[in-house]
């Protein structure tokens, strides 16, 4: 089975799980690279997200898909999704018990995507990763988290109303390159440093 397979098969899923809270509104699951690299994940979908079913496609999303492209990313070359998979009514937060409903299918999600670095975008998306967190403290730099690599950055709603907000963003952004090729370096090294362990036992041995 395909990762696009399990995606599929989780999604529905969630369509038949009548538990979970916010049934009123339309389901909005994610949308990107199956083979992403980068994960954005944000608190919950919005008006003109629930209207269409996709996440970050408001002027939040405009802005999100400008800070992609400012780096030379297409939108469609990560992966997008939100912690809670309905709309709130009104736009509200999401209620903790909300929060923990969808949690078994977001970690289900990320264990099928398998990015190397995942994107909180906003303090509730933050905090979903690092409750102890504070996102102007915190956004644009790296954590480890039970094996994943973190990054939380600002929400892309809070740039739209702050222009230095939109400053540290755009900072970030730029650094998410600058990081995964880090990581890939790191890889290399660790892999090469293997390589060399295994000779050398093999030259031992014989």
């Amino acid at each position: 089975m395909t990762k696009s397979d399990e995606l599929r098969v989780l999604e529905l899923e969630v369509v038949g799980d009548k538990m979970l809270p916010l049934q009123g509104a339309n389901l909005v699951f994610g949308e990107g690279d199956v083979e992403a690299k980068v994960m954005c994940i944000g608190e919950a979908p919005g008006l003109r997200e629930d209207q269409q079913g996709r996440p970050f496609v408001g002027r939040s999303g405009q802005l999100l898909d400008k800070l992609l492209g400012s780096i030379g990313w297409e939108r469609g070359s990560v992966y997008i999704t939100n912690i809670v998979k309905r709309r709130p009514p009104e736009n509200r937060d999401p209620l903790p018990e909300e929060i923990a409903a969808y949690k078994p299918y977001l970690t289900r999600q990320i264990n099928i995507v398998n990015p190397k670095i995942i994107v909180p975008l906003g303090r509730f998306a933050m905090n979903y990763f690092l409750p102890e967190g504070k996102i102007s403290r915190d956004q644009g730099r790296m954590f480890h988290v039970e094996g994943r690599h973190v990054y939380p950055v600002f929400h892309p709603a809070a740039a739209l109303r702050s222009t230095e907000t939109l400053r540290q963003l755009e900072e970030s952004f730029k650094r998410l390159p600058v990081e995964l090729e880090r990581m890939a370096s790191s890889l290399v090294a660790h892999n090469s440093v293997h390589a060399q362990k295994s000779e050398d036992m093999q030259d031992h041995l014989f």
